[in-house]
């Protein structure tokens, strides 16, 4: 067990982090394509979170807030709320663990996602889709069981988690300018803007955000965190808004955010479907969209995108 993390992680807790969850994650591949790198101008290299366990970079954040529980702790359970992959993240490192997992999920949350919960082993409480009712009913659960909750990515333990993806890229690929991530709740790309910041001076962390959910981008212009007054949209694992802790880093460490609009983020997806042949979320696309939208500011450039995940719902595509 390493100690739970009560300030912004710093690089020797990230490393720690690292060694301690490395046997419950995948070391994922870094690809490229000629394709892209020609219709892009820059050179790409997309860090594979989609053959990540779990299919997501959700895991390494789950498996470190987990890691870090004592084993009275362990013993009571995991619990969280959750319509996709930090649900599934937390019921696979429970099932690692050899502990119950307990996931409040909405009714509306896709058939295959509830599917993938349950064959980790977790007992699924199903609720209204609403946070309200997410909460409410996550609250009950707690106090029943005992079961920690465990956030998807209000949490500095969930946090370092995230940034041993840009650690694992930032090793196999030298000489990098930008890393860029999406930003829903801001987990990923504050672990990332932090270990970028600690390993290199030349590398700038630029954010992704689609045009309708754009709230950390306005979140960072105004110095407060900002609403969305829509989550229309295909993106569907950045619908959520900042948490108070991504947010407070993201304003110090982050270069910018680039917004995308829909018809970008479609195109960016299905470039990487038919291009690299692999399965992505529109999530994921979001960082691709954002180059192709500025090809002269990112010319030549070597680029890192993490490609967060790639839990589709195949019967439901974009394009």
């Amino acid at each position: 067990m390493i100690k739970p993390l009560d300030h912004i992680p710093t690089l020797a807790d990230i490393q720690a982090t690292y060694k301690e969850i490395k046997p419950l994650i995948h070391r994922t591949p870094v690809m490229t394509s000629n394709t892209l790198d020609r219709m892009s101008g820059a050179h790409l290299f997309f860090k594979c979170e989609n053959f990540q366990k779990v299919g997501a970079f959700k895991m390494r954040g789950a498996a470190s807030a987990a890691m870090r529980l004592t084993s009275e702790e362990r013993a009571r359970g995991l619990a969280t709320h959750s319509s996709g992959n930090h649900g599934q993240a937390v019921s696979r490192a429970a099932q690692l663990l050899g502990i119950p997992a307990y996931i409040v999920m909405p009714s509306n949350a896709p058939e295959v996602k509830k599917q993938a919960a349950k064959g980790y082993g977790a007992t699924i409480i199903s609720c209204e889709p609403t946070l309200e009712s997410r909460e409410a009913n996550l609250e009950k659960v707690v106090a029943e069981t005992g079961a920690t909750f465990i956030h998807p990515f209000n949490d500095y333990n969930v946090i370092a988690g995230q940034a041993t993806a840009a650690l694992e890229l930032m090793e196999d690929v030298s000489g990098l300018d930008v890393i860029m991530a999406p930003v829903g709740g801001g987990g990923l790309m504050s672990g990332t803007a932090l270990i970028v910041k600690y390993l290199s001076n030349d590398i700038k962390a630029i954010g992704a955000e689609p045009k309708m959910v754009d709230d950390a981008f306005r979140s960072i212009q105004s110095g407060k965190i900002e609403g969305n007054e829509t989550t229309n949209t295909v993106a569907d694992g950045l619908r959520t808004t900042l948490g108070e802790k991504s947010f407070e880093i993201l304003s110090k460490e982050l270069e910018e955010i680039i917004t995308v609009e829909e018809e970008e983020i479609i195109q960016a997806m299905r470039l990487i479907w038919e291009r690299m042949k692999i399965i992505i979320e529109a999530s994921c696309a979001v960082p691709l969209a954002a180059v192709l939208k500025n090809k002269d500011r990112f010319k030549n450039q070597r680029i890192g995108i993490i490609l967060t995940g790639g839990n589709v719902d195949l019967g439901n595509l974009p394009f």
